[in-house]
């Protein structure tokens, strides 16, 4: 029965049928687009801005997991859709999971992005989700360290766009990157992905 199944479903199904099916992991995480490195990459110590204009230090990312995605606020296509989307993944999220994760928007736009502007926008969403805004040369250290590429504009005057990765980078609560969660976004997989992984790190 189960070879006719969509893989999608499938999963779904084995993962409610409890513990006597033993879920696949890989098979888990690749449903989920998630790929975690083989071992943890430390993060240098940037100093940047949050939306309340406070000074950030990335060793603050220490203490819980994060989620994070280099983007702008003017973007007209993939970082609305991609906040769009963790909200709703984080609504569906087991309240201990949802709990243990921040997800961050690392602007690629300092020059329009600042502190205020990111926590307008963000607010829309009305999810907790924070902001990074700071100098260029710091942001590019981060997108290095994070290996979320972006180009950052030539100009900075009139309606201008910045090219982005459209992944996003998990940090774990030790302040190292694990992994990378890989566009497009598969929310099924990662509502079943998400919680295993925060769980096997307790």
């Amino acid at each position: 029965m189960f070879d006719v199944l969509p893989r999608g479903l499938l999963i779904v199904l084995l993962a409610l049928a409890g513990p006597s099916f033993a879920l696949d992991r890989e098979a888990l995480l690749d449903e989920a687009n998630l790929l975690l490195l083989p071992r943890e990459r430390a993060l240098p110590s940037i100093e940047l801005i949050d939306q309340n204009g406070q000074p950030f230090n990335t060793d603050a990312l220490r203490g819980r997991w994060h989620i994070l995605f280099f983007g702008f606020t003017a973007c007209p296509d993939i970082c609305p859709t991609t906040l769009s989307d963790m909200r709703r993944l984080f609504g569906r999220l087991p309240a201990e999971t949802r709990e243990q994760l921040q997800l961050v928007l690392v602007s690629a736009d300092p020059a329009r992005d600042t502190p205020q502007q990111l926590k307008t926008y963000l607010d829309y969403y009305r999810a907790g989700f924070g902001g990074l805004t700071g100098e260029m040369q710091q942001l590019q250290r981060l997108s290095k360290a994070l290996g979320l590429p972006f180009v950052p504009a030539r100009e900075t005057q009139g309606n201008y766009s910045v090219s982005h990765s459209g992944n996003l980078a998990l940090v774990a609560p030790d302040g190292t990157l694990r992994g990378h969660i890989r566009a497009p976004l598969n929310l099924e997989g990662l509502q079943q992905a998400l919680p295993q992984v925060i769980e096997s790190e307790r």
